[in-house]
């Protein structure tokens, strides 16, 4: 059991006030979902505090300055006209850069904006709402925000785990090809394996 004074003590760069939601719900989601060693539970923990920013981001900020669509998104924005029309207004940019993928459909349509990232790990697109609401039984489609709740925003993260099989590389305590499957690279190692350490410490891992 994952007991809240010890969380305090062990991963004191964690902000409570945001995390405290989240506690009660590990030994209960994780187990769902086949994470369910201390092992297991350390390496996701790690990667889903550092890819939360400390349990506090649950749903994408897509508030983008002109400069930064055109470095980040030229594909979309090829030039600072065109990033001059969408910036600072996420729900266009949104609706502009998730069109015609993920299951969206047109920019038009408003299903970038409405199936944009939320939870833990960033759930993002119509197809991925829909086969996680098979999971839950939630009508994620018509309520697509319930992934930004507590218990939807770490149960998405878990069904993210075991689609790609990650805990096949916990078991290995591989950070580096786990960090590659929640990551598509190795962008903040060094923060996941302080994390990773203080999981460990917490659950007893050895």
């Amino acid at each position: 059991m994952i007991d809240s004074a010890q969380f305090k003590t062990i991963v004191p760069d964690v902000n409570w006030s945001y995390v405290s939601k989240y506690v009660p719900l590990f030994d209960e989601v994780l187990p769902q979902y086949g994470i369910d060693t201390p092992l297991r539970k350390a390496h996701f923990l790690a990667q889903v505090t550092h890819e939360s920013g400390g349990f506090k981001y649950v749903r994408e900020n897509l508030n983008y300055s002109a400069k930064a669509l055109f470095n980040v998104f030229r594909k979309y924005f090829p030039n600072m006209t065109v990033a001059n029309e969408y910036a600072r207004q996420p729900e266009k940019i949104a609706d502009k850069v998730y069109a015609n993928r993920l299951g969206n459909g047109s920019e038009a349509s408003g299903d970038g904006y409405k199936f944009r990232g939320r939870g833990l790990i960033q759930l993002t697109g119509k197809n991925n709402y829909m086969a996680f609401q098979k999971v839950t039984g939630e009508n994620l489609i018509t309520d697509p925000d319930q992934v930004a709740s507590p218990k939807y925003a770490l149960a998405s993260a878990c069904w993210y785990w075991q689609k790609r099989k990650i805990n096949t590389y916990a078991d290995q305590d591989d950070i580096h090809m786990v960090t590659k499957l929640i990551n598509g690279g190795y962008n903040g190692l060094a923060n996941r394996q302080h994390y990773l350490e203080e999981y460990k410490k917490l659950l007893g891992v050895l």
